[in-house]
């Protein structure tokens, strides 16, 4: 059976172009056909990057070639993506109503880091702020535990026409957090890149409204997580957790070293130092060392930064998290008490930030060595 191009061409135009409503031929799709003998080449051009749109063309293509042309050529397609340029995973955009971005991180795990950062939000609150937890530990997230809300979902609403994520509320504190839609007994096994592209979703698809405050979680030591998170948004400051054992110190003062860089530069306001002394029930007013003295205390003080609270090792502030209800809700106790002075001095340090530097860009790079600029 003999055929030629327009053969090809008119078998061509009963194929719809996918999501734009034509035939191939109509849309332009098409850019080239190509007969030699029973040999054809095709040519087309799609909008849907995806690999399943690229073999369904394909295969089009094939069949109505077969079906209507020749059922023995030897068809080969070549199939071009013309997609609009992508934005980067993670975007550099303020996030609207949200007036304090503040990162707390941890140059270990285990430091009590996700401890701290609950407990602070709801004194804040309790303070009158508005505050709200972006739970960026996404390979051990907690906050959902430490906030009674693991059965939880954020529900979809709309805002001025687009669907936005509902944070979840609980004390007084707006909450997102990987948690919320993963199994909790399923380790999460995800690449950087899709562990930032969940993190924007929560960051820049959710209501989080108006804040003073949003506390992002970030999981311990230094990493891919830690450089999206930068690059996403403008972090006015970080806290960094230890606890007062020199190994801690060691990596907590890597932590402060990977914001205090030259291409990153997102202010330190201090350090928390967790687990600072043990305090047995029935002996409130005894206080046991057990992981050294002053540890955090002389790290400040040698890396010229404030020292933002000591938190007491007490039995209550472990039985508080495993139960959801964060230790800090509870009036006139020792816990309280020492989280009262830690938000205090971390909004003296904030005070002073902003009065002394300008506001932080996000970061704009690709490795965390990598030469850059903001």
């Amino acid at each position: 059976m003999s055929f030629n191009k327009n053969d090809i061409y008119k078998a061509l135009e009963g194929i719809t172009a996918p999501g734009e409503g034509v035939n191939l031929i109509e849309s332009k799709a098409v850019t080239n056909v190509v007969v030699f003998g029973k040999e054809i080449i095709v040519d087309v051009t799609i909008k849907n990057p995806s690999l399943q749109a690229k073999k369904k063309i394909e295969v089009e293509i094939m069949k109505i070639i077969h079906d209507r042309v020749d059922e023995k050529t030897d068809v080969k397609v070549n199939v071009k993506v013309d997609a609009p340029e992508k934005p980067a995973p993670m975007r550099g955009n303020e996030i609207p109503g949200v007036k304090n971005i503040i990162a707390i991180a941890s140059g270990k795990g285990g430091v009590g880091k996700s401890t701290v950062t609950a407990n602070l939000a709801v004194t804040l609150a309790k303070m009158g702020f508005s505050v709200g937890i972006l739970d960026a530990d996404v390979y051990g997230p907690s906050m959902p535990i430490m906030f009674d809300v693991a059965k939880e979902r954020p529900l979809s609403v709309e805002i001025d026409g687009k669907s936005k994520m509902k944070p979840i509320e609980s004390y007084g504190v707006k909450i997102l957090s990987l948690g919320f839609f993963t199994d909790p007994n399923q380790a999460v096994i995800w690449r950087g890149a899709m562990a930032s592209k969940a993190l924007n979703q929560m960051i820049f698809d959710g209501h989080w409204g108006e804040l003073d405050f949003m506390l992002i979680d970030l999981p311990p030591g230094t990493g891919d997580i830690h450089l999206s998170m930068v690059q996403a948004v403008p972090i006015t400051g970080a806290v960094i957790v230890s606890t007062p054992q020199n190994i801690a110190l060691a990596d907590a003062k890597r932590g402060v070293a990977m914001f205090q860089q030259e291409n990153i530069m997102v202010p330190v306001l201090g350090i928390v130092e967790n687990m600072s002394y043990f305090t047995p029930a029935e002996l409130p007013d005894n206080k046991y060392y057990i992981f050294g003295k002053d540890g955090a205390k002389h790290l400040a003080a040698d890396i010229d930064t404030a020292l933002l609270g000591e938190i007491p090792l007490v039995q209550s502030i472990r039985e508080a998290g495993d139960f959801g209800h964060p230790v800090a809700l509870q009036d006139d106790t020792v816990l309280e008490q020492a989280f009262i002075d830690t938000a205090k001095n971390m909004l003296s340090q904030l005070v002073k930030r902003n009065e002394d530097l300008p506001p932080t860009e996000v970061v704009r790079i690709t490795t965390m060595s990598g030469c850059s600029t903001k």
